[in-house]
This record gives structure tokens, sequence and C-alpha cells, in this order.
């Protein structure tokens, strides 16, 4: 026995086959799991794949730049932090970060002489109105909408603080659409309702509606607005067209935006061409108005922060109605100023112990006809009345070196 177990001990078959044969189950397990090796194996190489293309990419330059700021500025953001970051700048960086800075606002002058925008008397100032009519026209129609321009506006926050103030700011908003854009199309009477709530949010007027409307009318030469110093407010209103002019106001008032002129702040009639246009951005034209905005970074939506006061100031309109008519003395009779009226100059006289106005009085950017104007129309009138019309011609002499030619009429009524 002590052989026998000796020799099955040293029997290396035997115990091989005995060993195979308890290895059967983890043989087939190996095997599935060299099957399933590849897939595995093509898994991990593409994580590692995904792993080293994401470390690989260039970070985007604006987090290297916050990161820069963040060290610069050790984390503070207030007076401290800027002035860390300001003191690495030279002169050229602090201009150009400061020119698009819309909290700042400042316009872009691009090297217009300081003082452009006002009427000063530093030295002998400039009345010239510019082009007017057909060669205004031109002029306008040549310079074309700067590109980028058209910016969009947020809606007026409305909220005064009483019921006084509501009432004159619709009052004020009103008389510049009516003043300003009676005739014109509701597209352009929305133009002339944003451009005086875009004025409001700038800082470089007042933060009121009846503030912008009526600034600079106590001045005898400078309202923005010009019917608040021609004598337009002398004219009452005509109850259809103001009541038209006010529903465009109201609906401004309450947020309504013109997407057509978005954040414009000038605007003129396109018959004229006023010096100051070329300094500014053209937007578009709607009706007979020509839009305009700042140029650069004062002309962008951020721009116009400024808060509405919410309080409108008191406006008395019977003077501002009177600050363009030439008063009478004492020593003119009525019967002068009826005279006076005929050749149409505006005078304030008392009649029966109430004061009226005589004379011809024109809205706010219409041109006042001459008296040979005149004359020459209630000649014409006065044909037409008498039936004399074809007995009189009124020929307008040509111009200098243009040979006049005779018209045959063709088609004419005899008879």
């Amino acid at each position: 026995m002590q052989i026998a177990d000796f020799r099955r001990r040293q029997t290396p078959l035997y115990g091989h086959r005995m060993n195979l044969g308890r290895l059967t189950p983890l043989k087939t397990t190996g095997r599935r799991a060299m099957a399933a090796a590849p897939a595995a194996m093509a898994v991990t190489v593409a994580v590692m794949g995904v792993a080293m293309s994401a470390s690989s990419t260039p970070r985007p330059d604006i987090d290297r730049t916050a990161e820069a700021v963040a060290r610069a500025t050790g984390g503070d953001l207030g007076p401290d932090g800027l002035a860390a970051v300001t003191a690495r700048m030279d002169a050229g960086q602090l201009a150009i970060a400061r020119r698009h800075d819309p909290v700042l606002g400042l316009p872009e002058l691009y090297g217009l002489t300081p003082g452009w925008e006002s009427l000063t008397l530093g030295g002998k100032p400039s009345l010239d109105q510019g082009a007017v009519g057909v060669a205004a026209q031109q002029l306008n129609a040549a310079m074309p909408n700067a590109y980028g321009a058209l910016q969009p506006a947020r809606p007026f926050v409305f909220r005064p603080a009483d019921e006084a103030s509501r009432k004159r700011a619709l009052r004020c908003l009103t008389q510049a659409v009516y003043y300003e854009a009676a005739l014109e199309p509701t597209e352009g009477q929305e133009g002339v309702a944003q451009v005086v709530l875009n004025r409001v949010r700038d800082s470089n007027y007042p933060a009121s509606v009846c503030g912008v409307v009526y600034q600079g009318a106590e001045r005898t030469t400078g309202c923005q607005f010009s019917f608040t110093c021609d004598g337009s407010l002398a004219r009452g209103p005509v109850r259809w067209a103001w009541d038209r002019a006010e529903r465009v106001a109201a609906r401004a008032l309450n947020g309504y935006v013109s997407e057509r002129v978005g954040t414009a702040t000038h605007y003129h009639a396109d018959y004229v061409h006023p010096w100051w246009s070329p300094s500014l951005a053209k937007i578009t034209q709607v009706g007979a108005h020509i839009f305009y905005r700042w140029k650069g970074a004062a002309g962008e939506t951020a721009a116009f922060v400024t808060a509405y006061s919410g309080r409108e100031p008191s406006i008395d309109e019977a003077r501002f109605a009177q600050s363009r008519v030439l008063l009478a003395t004492a020593a003119d009779s009525v019967e002068a100023a009826l005279d006076g009226a005929k050749s149409g100059e505006l005078r304030t006289v008392e009649i029966d112990g109430q004061t009226r106005v005589v004379g011809i009085a024109s809205l706010g950017g219409r041109r006042q006809a001459g008296k040979d104007e005149i004359a020459a129309i209630n000649e014409r009138l006065k044909a037409f009345e008498t039936g004399a019309v074809a007995n009189v011609t009124v020929t307008a002499p040509p111009p200098a070196g243009v040979t006049p030619m005779a018209v045959e009429e063709v088609g004419k009524p005899q008879g």
C-alpha cells in the first residue's frame, strides 16, 4: 500500500488528468473572456481617444482672458480691481475700452470739433440751415443708410409718480407727434414718438417726456422741437388729427416699439439737409422724415439705460405759444396790427379787452410763404373767382443761360 501510494503520487500523468477534469469550467470561462476582450479593448481605446482629444483642444480666448483678469484683480471687481486692470493698458487700449463702455455713454465724435452738437457764442455762429427743397432731397437720397445702424430699442417703462405726471407726459408726447408729424403715416408718427422716448433714456437729455419735448424752448434759438418755439402752439389742433396722434402716443408709452427707427435720437424732414446729418448714422426714411442715431456705442441698445424720472414738469404752454410772437406796443392801434397781419407779420393785440393773435403762424418744419408768393397766389385766386383764368399768366423768368422754347399743347379744349 505504501508503494502504490508512492507511485500514484509520483506519476504525473495521473495527477494531470485529475487536474484537467477539475479545470473544465475554468477553461470555458476563459474562452468567453478571450472572446469578449477585443470589444472591451475597443471601448477602452475609444474612451482614451476622447480624453486625449479633449485635452488637446485649445481653450477659447475668453477663458484665458477671464483668468488673466481674475489674476490681475485678485477677484475684486470694484474700483480697485478696475484700477489694477487699467494700469496695464496703454493710452490707445484705454481709449478703445472707454469708447465701447455702455455705462459711460460717450458719443462717437471721430475727430469732430468739440461742441459741434450745440450752437455757442464762442465764435461767429453760422445760422445756415443748409440745402433746402429739391437740392436737399437729392443730398439726402445720395446719403446711404449706415450699415448696421438699425438697432432694436427696449420697450419704454412708463411709471409716473402720480396721475398729473401721467397726463402731462401723454399730452407732451401727443403734442410732439401732432405738430411734428400730423399728416405723416402711422409708422412716421410712431418714429417721432420713439425718438422722444429714446431721448428720455439717453443721458444727454432730460429724463422726462415733457423735459425732452420742451428742451431749449425758453431760449431764442436752440429748441429741440421747432413747434415749441415758433408759435405753432398758438394754433388750435384739429380734433381728428389730435385723436390720432394721442393714440400713437399712448401706445408708445405703454411699451410699443417702432421697429423701423430703433434707437434713433434725431430726425429731420427730407426737404432740408441740416449741417449735423453727416455726423450721425443714418437709419432709414419713413414718410417725409429721415431718422438718425448716435455713432458707435452711444447709439447701441445698451447705451439707453437712464431711468424715467416719473415726474413731469409743469409746462406753461401759453408762454411758449407766444415765445416767437411780436408783441404790440401800447401805441399800436388795432388797424395797424391788422395791416401788419395782411403782410404776414404776427402780432398779439388786445381787442375789446381780449387778447388776440393776428397774422400767419406756420407749423414747425414748414416754410412760410413770402410776400411775393402770397401776392401771386392771391392774384390767381382772384382771377379764378372772376372767371378770367385765361387772362392771368404767371411766368417765371428762365434761369441764366437757359433758352426759352414755345410749347404746343396737344388736345387742349377749344372755346
